[in-house]
């Protein structure tokens, strides 16, 4: 008996197909390395980047733009996260001008505070 050969195009399909599902996945937002709650840091991230970063550093490393405005890495030093939750949901207000005042919805919190554990540096020990 003799053995047949793959043509060109059948060599080609166990590529084709694993381009065409990773492109489908993709077109989709799914990603196959994802991990729970890998989205909500990247949402919690987007949130921070509109609405923060032109003053604090959001990111695990920088300095902030503004000198008084803490790095985001370093709120966890300073308080519990999940006690930034109620200032985060009745407005944030600090002593100086130039901080406006932001209240989020409770899934932003959630995502938030994601984000905030996943970049801090100094847990605070209770």
């Amino acid at each position: 008996m003799t053995r047949r050969h793959p043509t060109p195009s059948e060599r080609r399909w166990p590529h084709l197909a694993a381009g065409l599902t990773l492109l489908v996945l993709s077109t989709f937002g799914v990603r196959a390395a994802d991990a729970p709650g890998d989205a909500a840091r990247r949402q919690g991230e987007a949130i921070l980047q509109e609405k923060c970063a032109r003053c604090h550093a959001i990111g695990a490393s920088g300095s902030s733009p503004h000198q008084a405005a803490p790095p985001f890495r370093e709120l966890s030093a300073r308080y519990p996260v999940g006690h930034l939750a109620e200032a985060f949901a009745e407005g944030i207000t600090t002593g100086h001008p130039d901080m406006p005042e932001f209240a989020f919805s409770s899934a932003e919190i959630e995502a938030i505070l994601a984000y905030i554990e996943h970049v801090s540096t100094k847990p605070r020990a209770d």
